[in-house]
């Protein structure tokens, strides 16, 4: 399902997601819209614009976090023009997955899209690196940051964009034990022990996502 108020980027991508075989169940133009729509037929993953009509400002992600509370099996990818700290942060705080937040530039990199189109529908996390750099460069929690080596930070970094183990391995060039090595010592680092109920590595990612 995709809810933008431009035309043309909304039928731009429901070309895109056609061609590459998903089916577009609805396309809308304003937040009560896209509400109605998912009441209607819940889709796997909703595609959503920040800042649509009726009021322009933050109505869109409204709608998203409306639709996780209330319909939480369909995950939602949120498309933004700019890095919106608390939106993202807001976004992601009390969710264990099926959540995204992508730059719309990153639209055209259609594999890295439609890769994250793909994770959230299974109800994973994806989050445009910008995003994260953004989120950690202003975080004003510095002091756990400080304890993490440089290549933990870029472990942490990778798991905070959504990404496997197996994945971060991949990208970093490093073996899959290593970075279960580093993710082990990114919790203790961040003093986040056996929580019951509760992912660590959701924990490890929200600690500097926080407003």
């Amino acid at each position: 399902m995709l809810a933008d108020d431009s035309t043309l980027l909304r039928e731009g991508l429901a070309r895109l997601l056609a061609d590459e075989g998903h089916e577009v169940t609805a396309a809308v133009g304003d937040a009560p819209a896209l509400v109605a729509a998912v009441a209607a037929d819940p889709p796997d993953v909703a595609v959503v614009d920040v800042r649509m009509p009726p009021g322009h400002s933050d109505d869109g992600l409204r709608a998203a976090l409306e639709i996780r509370e209330r319909w939480p099996q369909t995950g939602v990818l949120v498309l933004s023009q700019y890095v919106e700290r608390r939106y993202a942060a807001e976004l992601v705080t009390g969710s264990t997955g099926g959540v995204g937040y992508l730059l719309k530039d990153r639209v055209v990199q259609v594999d890295e899209f439609l890769d994250a189109l793909d994770r959230v529908a299974a109800g994973g996390t994806a989050l445009d690196p910008e995003v994260v750099r953004r989120l950690l460069t202003h975080s004003t929690r510095t002091a756990p940051l400080d304890r993490l080596t440089p290549r933990e930070r870029d472990v942490l970094d990778r798991m905070a964009q959504g990404h496997t183990n197996a994945t971060i391995a991949t990208r970093l060039h490093i073996s899959q034990s290593a970075v279960e090595k580093h993710v082990n010592a990114i919790f203790d680092k961040l003093d986040l022990g056996h929580t019951q109920g509760y992912s660590r590595r959701v924990l490890a990612i929200l600690r500097y996502l926080e407003p």
